[in-house]
Protein backbone atom coordinates (compact mmCIF):
# COMPACT_ATOMS: atom_id res chain seq x y z
CA UNK A 1 0.00 0.00 0.00
CA UNK A 2 1.24 3.40 -1.00
CA UNK A 3 0.12 6.48 0.92
CA UNK A 4 0.26 9.77 -1.34
CA UNK A 5 0.73 13.73 -0.17
CA UNK A 6 -1.41 16.43 -1.48
CA UNK A 7 1.15 17.33 -4.18
CA UNK A 8 0.25 13.93 -5.92
CA UNK A 9 -3.00 14.36 -6.07
CA UNK A 10 -3.18 18.49 -6.95
CA UNK A 11 -0.94 17.37 -10.22
CA UNK A 12 -3.48 14.16 -11.04
CA UNK A 13 -5.99 16.47 -10.43
CA UNK A 14 -4.96 19.50 -11.95
CA UNK A 15 -2.59 18.23 -15.08
CA UNK A 16 -0.84 21.06 -14.19
CA UNK A 17 2.21 19.55 -14.85
CA UNK A 18 1.62 16.96 -17.35
CA UNK A 19 5.03 15.60 -16.61
CA UNK A 20 4.32 15.14 -12.64
CA UNK A 21 0.67 14.16 -13.47
CA UNK A 22 2.09 11.49 -15.59
CA UNK A 23 3.81 10.59 -12.66
CA UNK A 24 1.31 10.43 -9.89
CA UNK A 25 -0.91 8.45 -12.34
CA UNK A 26 1.78 5.78 -12.22
CA UNK A 27 2.06 5.61 -8.60
CA UNK A 28 -2.01 5.38 -8.12
CA UNK A 29 -2.45 2.58 -10.86
CA UNK A 30 0.66 1.01 -9.34
CA UNK A 31 -0.42 -0.58 -5.72
CA UNK A 32 -3.07 0.15 -3.29
CA UNK A 33 -3.67 3.54 -2.18
CA UNK A 34 -4.10 5.07 1.08
CA UNK A 35 -5.46 8.90 1.14
CA UNK A 36 -4.67 10.26 4.78
CA UNK A 37 -7.52 12.76 5.73
CA UNK A 38 -5.34 15.74 6.12
CA UNK A 39 -4.04 14.83 2.76
CA UNK A 40 -7.67 15.14 1.10
CA UNK A 41 -8.70 18.31 3.70
CA UNK A 42 -5.08 20.15 2.46
CA UNK A 43 -5.90 18.92 -0.91
CA UNK A 44 -9.76 20.85 -1.59
CA UNK A 45 -7.85 24.10 0.00
CA UNK A 46 -5.45 23.73 -2.58
CA UNK A 47 -7.86 23.52 -5.07
CA UNK A 48 -10.29 25.65 -3.77
CA UNK A 49 -7.85 28.93 -2.81
CA UNK A 50 -4.55 27.84 -4.77
CA UNK A 51 -6.87 27.36 -8.04
CA UNK A 52 -9.81 28.78 -7.72
CA UNK A 53 -12.18 25.64 -8.71
CA UNK A 54 -16.00 25.31 -7.54
CA UNK A 55 -16.75 23.35 -4.68
CA UNK A 56 -18.72 20.50 -6.99
CA UNK A 57 -16.22 20.18 -9.44
CA UNK A 58 -13.81 19.40 -6.28
CA UNK A 59 -16.32 17.14 -4.71
CA UNK A 60 -17.02 15.19 -7.91
CA UNK A 61 -12.97 14.73 -8.40
CA UNK A 62 -13.16 13.32 -4.74
CA UNK A 63 -15.93 11.33 -5.78
CA UNK A 64 -14.60 9.80 -9.12
CA UNK A 65 -10.67 9.80 -6.88
CA UNK A 66 -12.46 8.03 -4.11
CA UNK A 67 -14.19 5.48 -6.48
CA UNK A 68 -11.14 3.85 -8.05
CA UNK A 69 -11.00 0.43 -6.80
CA UNK A 70 -8.04 0.42 -5.63
CA UNK A 71 -8.17 4.17 -3.63
CA UNK A 72 -9.04 4.12 0.27
CA UNK A 73 -9.01 7.21 2.39
CA UNK A 74 -8.24 6.89 5.88
CA UNK A 75 -11.50 6.47 7.78
CA UNK A 76 -13.60 5.92 5.18
CA UNK A 77 -17.26 5.84 7.15
CA UNK A 78 -15.74 9.76 7.93
CA UNK A 79 -14.92 10.76 4.56
CA UNK A 80 -18.15 9.89 3.11
CA UNK A 81 -19.91 11.77 5.13
CA UNK A 82 -17.75 14.29 5.33
CA UNK A 83 -18.10 14.28 1.10
CA UNK A 84 -21.93 14.26 1.50
CA UNK A 85 -22.06 17.53 4.01
CA UNK A 86 -19.13 19.39 1.76
CA UNK A 87 -21.84 18.83 -1.62
CA UNK A 88 -24.85 19.64 0.86
CA UNK A 89 -22.65 22.88 1.37
CA UNK A 90 -20.56 22.85 4.74
CA UNK A 91 -16.89 23.73 4.25
CA UNK A 92 -15.02 20.51 3.88
CA UNK A 93 -13.23 21.32 6.69
CA UNK A 94 -16.23 22.06 9.32
CA UNK A 95 -17.49 18.70 7.34
CA UNK A 96 -14.27 16.46 8.02
CA UNK A 97 -13.60 17.71 11.47
CA UNK A 98 -17.07 16.98 12.16
CA UNK A 99 -17.56 13.49 10.41
CA UNK A 100 -14.16 12.65 12.76
CA UNK A 101 -16.08 13.52 15.68
CA UNK A 102 -18.71 11.08 15.09
CA UNK A 103 -18.17 9.40 17.97
CA UNK A 104 -19.04 12.28 20.36
CA UNK A 105 -21.95 13.94 21.76
CA UNK A 106 -21.72 17.19 21.08
CA UNK A 107 -19.09 19.44 18.66
CA UNK A 108 -18.41 23.08 20.03
CA UNK A 109 -17.34 26.07 17.67
CA UNK A 110 -17.44 29.81 18.12
CA UNK A 111 -18.26 29.71 13.69
CA UNK A 112 -22.25 30.44 14.18
CA UNK A 113 -22.42 29.74 10.10
CA UNK A 114 -21.04 26.24 10.71
CA UNK A 115 -23.05 25.54 14.04
CA UNK A 116 -25.93 26.74 11.65
CA UNK A 117 -25.28 24.55 8.65
CA UNK A 118 -24.50 21.71 11.10
CA UNK A 119 -27.73 22.02 12.73
CA UNK A 120 -29.67 21.55 9.32
CA UNK A 121 -27.81 18.78 8.43
CA UNK A 122 -28.59 16.71 11.58
CA UNK A 123 -25.12 15.62 12.49
CA UNK A 124 -23.21 15.57 15.94
CA UNK A 125 -25.24 18.34 17.98
CA UNK A 126 -22.78 21.45 16.86
CA UNK A 127 -23.39 24.51 19.84
CA UNK A 128 -21.76 27.27 20.19
CA UNK A 129 -20.51 27.69 23.87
Amino acid sequence: MIAVDTNLLVRLLTNDNPSEAKRAFRVIESDAILIPKTVLLETEWVLRHGYVIAREVIAQAFQNLLGLPNVKPEDPQAVTQALAWYEAGLDFADALHLASSAKADRFATFDRDFVSQASKLGSVGVFKP
